[in-house]
């Protein structure tokens, strides 16, 4: 077999793969030998058919295989023998391979087409971001601290309504004059008194039972994004209705917050030993700004790879590249000329996306490894799976391991722990290669910048 390549141009390649008789041969006749002994000829026994007419039967078919498996094998090993780094993968160029006539020939040319990947050089003197810090107020503690205290609360359905309660029924829109409008908006929904905007709106639902009405005007009662949130509209549709509605009762719920006490500590941090209030407080603080950390986290990341794929002049081999989306595409409707069609907006992100991962792979590892995944999920399996009274130490962790191991396998389960990895190692580079500057924001400012 002799192997060659041929540049067409700083990135094109034409890869020659020459494979002679002798490359294959051994295999087909082995093949050819278990397909005698097998094969049920008519007026032959088993087994005894004569090898000529097995050959007329067969060998086209065995030896097109055998070609195949070699042809497949001894490209992507040439590829990574020679360390090229390409982009894509080759593709076949049948207009100079021909129509290979496995029947009659013996040796045999191939003529694949494959690009290299450009050169991406990162300038991070052109990367200029701050790195956000949300500052923590005692309010935001206080409002997940009764958010805690309500998710493990206790849960009834009370016959009338009573101050904060969740409200479930149907409500309908009205005309000018007060009369349910036929084909208007209706729908049922639900939501908490606490979503409304003032304590006299509120008491319009108060001590209602089930059947009983309540007009309003959510335009008055809710902001834009809870009209779109309770009663599942678009945002458009939401801010332009403004109509009184009719509201049915169907029943309501209420929650009794649970005591700040122990056992509530033990049940939000298990195994952490929390037995005050004011270390409840701390620890619910440094969960929050844990969060908050990770959010300014992915938004310095998307900021930083916005900045660099601004930056991004590497010249890729369109040509061959969309030769290669459309050759490997299962849907109809793309076709060349779609392609072309959007290539700037669609395909050249992606493009340029895989690129600079690539780059940024080579200064340091960013894609999460199994061992990442399983050493992520033995974290929390140790905060929510504690050691059984019978188990040592080893035991535990040998029970954990083999459950963090069952649970990677399955990629979809873990994808976003794997996102979530990908985010925490890409961030290690870009600080370590930029060093940010920190900026103290306020919550609301923060989520303006997320925009």
């Amino acid at each position: 077999m002799n192997i060659s390549r041929e540049n067409l141009g700083d990135l094109d390649l034409s890869i020659k793969i020459e494979i002679a008789e002798d490359d294959y041969a051994s295999k087909v006749a082995k093949q050819l030998k278990e397909y005698q002994q097998k094969a049920t000829v008519p007026g032959f026994r088993k087994g005894k058919a004569p090898m000529g007419m097995i050959q007329r039967m067969y060998k086209a078919a065995i030896v097109s295989d055998a070609v195949q498996d070699l042809l497949s094998e001894s490209l992507y090993k040439y590829i990574e023998d020679e360390k090229l780094e390409i982009i894509g993968s080759p593709l076949s160029n049948d207009e100079k391979t021909g129509t290979p006539d496995f029947a009659n020939a013996k040796d045999f040319t191939f003529f694949f087409d494959a690009a290299l990947a450009p050169e991406v050089k990162i300038d991070w003197s052109k990367v200029n971001t701050t790195l956000c810090s949300i500052k923590l107020t005692a309010k935001d503690v206080d409002t997940q601290i009764n958010d805690i205290a309500q998710r493990f609360g206790k849960f009834e359905t009370p016959e009338v309504v009573g101050e904060g309660d969740y409200v479930y029924g149907k409500v309908a829109e009205l005309d000018k004059d007060g009369n349910v409008k036929e084909e208007g908006f209706n729908t049922f929904c639900s939501f908490p008194l606490t979503d409304l905007k003032d304590a006299e709106m509120a008491s319009l639902f108060v001590g209602k039972k089930a059947e009983e009405k309540v007009v309003f005007n959510p335009a008055k009662a809710f902001t834009a994004s809870n009209i779109e949130k309770n009663f599942r509209m678009d945002a458009a549709a939401a801010k332009k209705f403004k109509a009184d509605v009719e509201f049915t009762l169907s029943g309501c719920s209420h929650i009794t917050p649970a005591e700040l006490n122990e056992e509530l500590f033990e049940k939000v941090f298990p195994g952490e030993g929390i037995k005050s209030a004011d270390d409840f407080r701390n620890a619910v603080s440094a969960q929050i700004e844990k969060a908050n950390d990770e959010q300014c986290q992915i938004l310095y990341v998307n900021n930083v790879r916005k900045q660099l794929l601004e930056n991004f002049d590497a010249v890729m081999p369109e040509a061959f590249l969309k030769r290669w989306i459309l050759a490997r595409s299962n849907e109809n409707d793309v076709t060349a000329e779609s392609i072309e069609a959007e290539w700037a907006e669609k395909y050249v992100p992606s493009l340029k996306w895989e690129l600079l991962d690539g780059a940024l792979n080579k200064i340091q590892s960013i894609e999460p490894t199994h061992a990442d995944i399983v050493a992520a999920i033995m974290d929390i399996l140790r905060k929510t799976d504690l050691k059984k009274e019978e188990e040592d130490e080893k035991q535990y962790e040998e029970r954990l391991t083999q459950a963090a191991n069952t649970i990677a396998r399955d990629r979809q389960n873990v994808q976003q722990l794997a996102d979530k990895l990908y985010v925490e190692k890409t961030f290690a580079l870009f600080s370590a290669q930029l060093k940010p500057e920190v900026e103290k924001v306020s919550a609301k400012e923060f989520s303006e910048r997320c925009k």
